[in-house]
């Protein structure tokens, strides 16, 4: 075969690079961050944004995160963009929420500031839609069945008709039911019983009326676990019980004082007619010695 032909039929073929060398390292398009910002703070915002969403693995993020020159106060807006970026995914991604693991544990500060998140999406929640709802549970559910955050988060949570609102209790129900599929219903429940831990789970087993016990036995009934309701259920029967017990004694104090005001009332009555009785026989002994007088 000539030369010349071989040549040709090599320029033309279209030479194909499985290298995969001019890939970039990205992990998805990268979509308008969702943090709000504004002018002053915008490079700083788009340098954590793009760290976070250029990463391959969550560890490799944690050490870029790291690197960056983050002042002093401002870890509180890196874990505000990865609970956003979590909230933002279709589906719940662990890799934002791997990320979040890794810094507590090697950053107290960054621990204090998921904490504070927690109590600012509880109380926005119901401006969230569905699917994000349900993200950040999961990503806050992560944290606490892994130890990531203080349980003493619960604290500043009431579970009652008029505290709660139907998205504060769905994510509720979400965290608690992702805790039970991770760790199991047993563990869940003794992590529920440590004494150092129960004065923080008084507003999630509300003991103050009635009412609110119920209300906190029906909905985790609802939710599939009623189990963890056993000591509440048993502080309901002993306070109906009580109920009872101080009703019967109140009638039976309101039937002895009927009984005695109406002895005392009946003797009464007897010592006014003994007592007229007197008066008319004191009468006719004076009309008798008077008429014996004049004859």
């Amino acid at each position: 075969m000539p030369l010349a032909f071989l040549s040709s039929q090599f320029l033309q073929e279209k030479i194909l690079d499985f290298t995969e060398q001019d890939l970039v390292n990205l992990r998805r398009p990268l979509p308008i961050p969702p943090h709000p910002t504004t002018t002053p703070f915008l490079p700083f915002f788009m340098s954590i944004y793009l760290v976070i969403m250029s990463s391959v693995h969550y560890e490799e993020c944690v050490h870029k995160i790291l690197k960056l020159n983050i002042a002093e106060g401002q870890e509180k807006e890196v874990c505000t963009m990865l609970i956003d970026c979590c909230a933002m995914e279709k589906m719940f991604n662990r890799f934002f929420v791997l990320q979040a693991e890794r810094l507590c544990r090697l950053n107290p500060v960054y621990q204090d500031n998921f904490t504070e998140s927690f109590g600012i999406q509880f109380n926005t929640v119901h401006r969230l839609e569905t699917n994000k709802l349900r993200n950040i549970g999961k990503f806050f559910a992560h944290l606490l069945y892994t130890d990531a955050i203080p349980w003493s988060i619960w604290a500043q949570v009431k579970i009652t008709e008029d505290t709660t609102t139907s998205s504060s209790r769905i994510f509720i129900k979400v965290i608690f039911q992702e805790l039970s599929e991770q760790w199991g219903v047993k563990k869940l429940v003794d992590r529920l019983n440590e004494d150092e831990l129960k004065p923080f789970f008084t507003g999630l087993f509300p003991k103050d009326h009635p009412k609110n016990v119920r209300f906190a036995i029906n909905y985790f009934t609802a939710i599939g676990l009623g189990v963890l309701t056993e000591d509440l259920r048993g502080f309901l029967e002993e306070a109906n019980a009580r109920a009872a017990h101080e009703a019967q004694r109140a009638a039976e104090e309101r039937a002895m004082d009927e009984s005695s005001s109406s002895s005392s009332s009946s003797s009464s009555s007897d010592s006014d007619s003994d007592s007229d009785s007197d008066d008319s026989d004191d009468s006719d002994s004076d009309s008798s010695s008077s008429d014996s007088s004049d004859s």
